[in-house]
């Protein structure tokens, strides 16, 4: 019997495949909703291969992407200059990653799917990392998807509602918040009729002094 493969194991070997496992343009969703998160720092959780960081930096952000897998985060980094744009890469898993405080103007986390507890307190340090008026983008597969086949995780476990979601940013004022299908076409594991969750949230800014 075959040992399981970690999850940096599983990712490296996935984005060591020839390609890009879901292309180099950005997720269409944020895409439609960048214009939302404030000039400065942006984090990009569980990047991969760099699309939607790269993505960022081309409007001008600074943009931090984290992935636990090297050879995710090597194809960021080539992708990158191949479009003339600097893109910081951490190599990380979240489950110990420091997001900081107050730090972000904006938090980008797209097709990232975690254990429920690993994700309620990865949204909670999304919550305090950004900064006053900062923007978290969110997208991720809803528990629907498991019927549709269409990409994503196989696991329920792995798979939060709206409910449940929105619940977990909790000290964010909801711009977008909705569970629908689209269609997803992101390379060759995105492909096809999707149900997904997606949150555009931002955080209350200070409230001026005197």
């Amino acid at each position: 019997m075959q040992p399981t493969p970690s999850p940096s194991d599983f990712w490296d070997q996935r984005y060591t495949e020839s390609g890009w496992a879901y292309g180099t343009a950005p997720n269409d969703f944020l895409r439609a909703e960048a214009s939302r998160i404030p000039p400065g720092a942006v984090l990009s959780l569980a990047e991969g291969e760099g699309r939607n960081a790269v993505f960022l930096a081309g409007r001008g952000h600074r943009v931090e992407a984290v992935d636990q897998s090297s050879a995710g985060l090597a194809k960021t980094r080539l992708l990158a200059a191949e479009h003339g744009v600097a893109v910081h890469t951490t190599q990380a898993d979240l489950a110990s990653f420091d997001l900081g405080q107050g730090s972000w103007q904006g938090i980008v986390s797209i097709f990232v799917h975690l254990p429920s507890p690993l994700r309620r307190r990865v949204h909670a340090a999304v919550v305090a990392a950004l900064a006053p008026g900062g923007v978290l983008v969110f997208e991720a597969y809803a528990p629907a998807q498991l019927t549709l086949g269409t990409g994503g995780p196989r696991e329920l476990a792995l798979l939060g509602s709206l409910a449940e979601l929105t619940g977990e940013f909790t000290g964010l004022e909801l711009l977008v918040a909705r569970e629908v299908q689209r269609e997803v076409q992101e390379g060759k594991y995105h492909r096809g009729t999707s149900a997904v969750v997606q949150i555009v949230a931002r955080k209350p800014a200070l409230a001026p002094k005197g």
